[in-house]
């Protein structure tokens, strides 16, 4: 392989399962979404080899022990089995149907909705998350659902394989998720991923991707200082060592523009890194989506927008959506609100 091979890479993986290869592609429909409390606070270790060592960490009045089982702490790549079992608990919430803190799925469709390999080794990796999952347990007084919960618990209560093939590969995985994911589940305390998470190589990537998703959001950009973007990160390097990583990835962004929904940049003289919004990124997501609006709130959508067609306006909002809003009425009519202002202020 040639030098500049190497240099020209993509810091993408390659994406494994492109939707247009499936006949079937329900296992799709269900948008990547992580919970808030742990895309804020760094629960995952960002080690690609066992990390036994207890993590503790205080921020603005939330304090959390993270203590590893003798398998490790969980890492940020096996996040990646709940993300899934929180998209697709999130897709049937908005679907109007009954969810329950036990999710049972197919290995392989797993691994191919989070761009894994589906060898042999993609399941053995698989049974090892499942186990640092649930043995990574944490203390902590975060609140979700309303519910401020002091106690020690794992990330999944339990892990067990249904099935299993004559060569050892997993069919079905049945989990148990704890009590403080599945209150953020049902609080709907969550945000959508771009579907390119799964494809970043490197752990710290994925952390700093989750901190400019909870913290930029839509806004144009989100600056945080270098040793307050470590700490969020839970990175056990050494400053200098951090601040050549982090530089690493805002040149190969720079270079590639790979990292999803923001670009990001540093300032040496500031010590500070700047998470800039790509308004004009073409979103591979598809729209969140929102359950049928009640009849009654086309009539005030009318008054709101005299001259336009109601329905086009919710077809526009739909397609707009960032995030499944909790009062999708309410959500509606400030869309027409400001639709109509936007267009008396382009004249």
């Amino acid at each position: 392989m040639s030098d500049d091979h190497v240099v020209n890479r993509s810091p993408l993986l390659p994406d494994r399962y492109p939707q247009g290869d499936f006949f079937v592609c329900d296992i799709f429909d269900a948008v990547p979404k992580a919970d808030m409390a742990s895309m804020e606070h760094p629960i995952f270790s960002l080690s690609t080899k066992p990390d036994t060592r207890v993590r503790e960490y205080e921020h603005n009045g939330i304090k959390i022990a993270i203590k590893p089982s003798v398998d490790g702490l969980a890492t940020v790549h096996d996040r990646d089995v709940l993300i899934y079992c929180i998209s697709q608990l999130m897709t049937a919430l908005n679907d109007g149907k009954e969810v329950s803190q036990v999710v049972r799925f197919r290995a392989f469709d797993m691994l191919v909705a989070t761009n894994r390999n589906t060898a042999g080794s993609g399941y053995s990796q698989l049974k090892a998350a499942l186990e640092r999952l649930a043995g990574t347990r944490i203390s902590t007084n975060i609140v979700t659902g309303g519910k401020e919960i002091f106690r020690t618990f794992g990330l999944i209560e339990s892990a067990e394989v249904v099935r299993e093939t004559r060569d050892g590969r997993m069919q079905e995985v049945e989990i148990k998720l704890s009590d403080w994911v599945f209150n953020a589940i049902r609080s709907k305390e969550v945000l959508t991923l771009h579907r390119d998470y799964f494809r970043l190589r490197k752990p710290l990537e994925r952390r700093i991707y989750e901190l400019a998703r909870k913290h930029c959001g839509a806004q144009k950009e989100w600056r945080i200082s270098l040793a307050l973007l470590q700490k969020k990160c839970g990175s056990n390097s050494t400053p200098r060592e951090f601040r050549r990583l982090v530089m690493n990835i805002v040149r190969e962004d720079r270079e590639h523009d790979h990292m999803p929904d923001y670009a990001i940049s540093y300032d040496e003289q500031e010590d500070m890194v700047t998470f800039s919004n790509r308004q004009g990124v073409k979103m591979v997501l598809p729209p969140a989506v929102a359950p049928h609006l009640d009849p009654d709130v086309y009539e005030t959508a009318r008054m709101l927008a005299p001259g336009f067609d109601v329905y086009y306006l919710e077809r526009e909002w739909r397609s707009w959506l960032p995030e499944t809003p909790r009062n999708p009425e309410a959500a509606f009519l400030g869309f027409c609100r400001k639709w109509v202002q936007n267009r008396k202020n382009t004249g």
